[in-house]
Formats: C-alpha cells, structure tokens, sequence
C-alpha cells in the first residue's frame, strides 16, 4: 500500500509558476510509474504528466513545455514544476502511483490560476 500527499498549491497569476510535490509513504524506487492528474470543475480528471523509475517522462499536449515532472528517489517525492500557468491550468491536482497491480490516489491540491 502507498500513502500519496500532496502539497504546494495555490493561488497563482496568470504567467507565473508553482511547484508541486507529493510524498509517498515508500520507497518510489519500486514503484514504476508515479505521476499527475487534474480535474477541474465539471471536468473530467485527466492525465498530466508521468515518470518512471528510469526517468521516462510523458506530458498531456496542453502542457508540453510548461510542466516538468521529476522524482527524488532519496526522498521518495515526487514534483511538477508547473510554469507559464494560464487559467485553464486551474485545477485540483492528484499524485498517482502504480504499485502492486493498483493505483493510488492523493487528496489533491488545489491549483487556482487568476488575476
């Protein structure tokens, strides 16, 4: 079982930057792919970014080259560097993890992007 928190949301302007982290209760070096979703109000959650264990990356097209996704193994965390933010960016943001043959969840973090 993996416990997923996460943190660092916000309230952001439009154009400027935040950083999210989720912390996991294990070891992430033995989880093959941890990643982030979204959901925004009325919405469907959908897919972020993910990364694996050898730091394959994998980014949905609306944030290519705004987002970075990276994991510290050493402080099993792991982070989306989330720039350029625009207001459909506005979302709850959930941490994912795939472990076991199942998938857990973190209570999400509120990303607001407003002026």
């Amino acid at each position: 079982q993996v416990q997923l928190v996460e943190s660092g949301g916000g309230l952001v302007q439009p154009g400027g930057s935040l950083k999210l982290s989720c912390a996991a209760s294990r070891r992430i070096s033995s989880i093959y792919n941890m990643g982030w979703y979204r959901q925004a109000p009325g919405k469907q959650r959908e897919l972020v970014a993910t990364i694996t264990t050898g730091g394959r990356s994998n980014y949905a097209d609306s944030v290519k080259g705004r987002f970075t996704i990276s994991r510290d193994n050493a402080k099993n965390t792991v982070y989306l560097q989330m720039g350029s933010l625009k207001p459909e960016d506005t979302a709850v943001y959930y941490c994912n993890a795939e472990a076991d043959g199942f998938l857990y969840w973190g209570q999400g973090t509120q990303v607001t992007v407003s002026s």
